[in-house]
């Protein structure tokens, strides 16, 4: 049986779904990090960009490191739907696009928040057919 794997994602969690022949299993990574917050007004600056800058470089980076925490558990998937809410959904499928994880993608869905059981049950009905 291939390892089929689903995956609802935001910037600050991913549940994601594995299916294999172990059965089910659900994972969750958290990201620890606050919304991103975009200044207006006035700017501080310094030798290495304004505060804004600095802020949406640590952003990026946390963000970066949360993406490559969800790209090892799915990595080996034979088949991979991936849905959200917002951009994060997008963002991890070029990074696994870049990453040469590509020909397994076979969805990218947008959906609301969800609770773990209806993440659960939309992914084996994905699979199901």
């Amino acid at each position: 049986m291939e390892k089929q794997v689903g995956l609802w994602i935001d910037h600050r969690k991913a549940v994601i779904v594995i299916i294999s022949e172990a059965g089910e299993e659900i994972k969750e990574i958290i990201s620890n990090m606050e919304k991103h917050v975009r200044f207006t007004g006035g700017k501080a600056t310094s030798e290495i960009g304004t505060t804004e800058d600095m802020r949406d470089r640590q952003f990026g980076n946390h963000l970066n490191s949360y993406y490559d925490k969800v790209v090892a558990v799915i990595r080996d998937a034979d088949s991979i739907l991936i849905f959200g809410p917002g951009e994060a959904k997008g963002e991890l499928r070029k990074l696994l696009e870049h990453e040469g994880v590509k020909s397994s993608i076979l969805a990218v869905e947008t959906m609301d928040k969800m609770t773990d059981r209806q993440i659960s049950a939309k992914v084996r009905e994905h699979f199901r057919t």
